[in-house]
């Protein structure tokens, strides 16, 4: 057994940072059982983090100490393993856009997987499951802003989209309003509004 947990440890510590390794990932080193027991050993000695369910995440070792890999790191690796879609909450896009002073409190991102929560070292990261429209742009500025648009409701839609016109690059304002189509029919409304009206 030991022979199996220096394997995974050895196959872990090739692994960019923040790459998930799942036992599905090492069963050319071992059975299914075999493999999970390693990975909990593992785990309980700290050589690996339990991030959730059957993901476990490299701890990164540096001249301070041992530290939890980057958030937006093991975020994007879980979303390319599991083949899901993960972007930052509407909160955190309002806030970056500037259309709130409001910080999240907490880590949330939106998936197009289920809803569960992760670990990372001492924080928790909550991954909401969202409908498809808030995934339109995904990783792209305009999308950033449907997140954010959402987020703050049909209340306040209007103005926080005369803000972005003037704030998003003319290129990213136009793909927003491309993608109205794929929007709730409030939000819809509301970019028709800005851009057209």
């Amino acid at each position: 057994m030991q022979r199996l947990t220096e394997q995974i440890l050895s196959h872990a510590k090739g692994l960019p940072e923040g790459t998930p390794v799942a036992a599905k990932s090492l069963l050319h080193l071992g059975n299914r059982a075999a493999v999970d027991q390693a990975l909990s050993r593992l785990a309980e000695r700290g050589q690996l983090l339990r991030a959730g369910r059957g993901v476990y995440l490299l701890p990164v070792t540096s001249r301070f100490g041992v530290r939890a890999p980057s958030v937006e790191l093991a975020v994007e690796a879980i979303a390319a393993q599991r083949g899901e879609v993960i972007v930052s909450s509407g909160a955190a896009a309002a806030n970056r856009l500037g259309l709130t002073a409001q910080v999240p409190a907490r880590l949330v991102y939106l998936t197009s997987g289920r809803s569960r929560k992760m670990r990372l070292g001492k924080q928790i990261i909550e991954l909401r499951h969202a409908p498809r429209w808030q995934f339109a742009l995904a990783q792209r500025p305009g999308g950033e802003a449907i997140r954010a648009l959402a987020w703050l409701g049909p209340d306040r839609a209007e103005i926080a989209l005369q803000t972005l016109k003037r704030k998003l690059a003319p290129v990213a304002f136009n793909e927003l309003v491309a993608a109205a189509p794929q929007l709730p029919t409030w939000l819809a409304r509301s970019v028709g509004k800005v851009a057209h009206g």
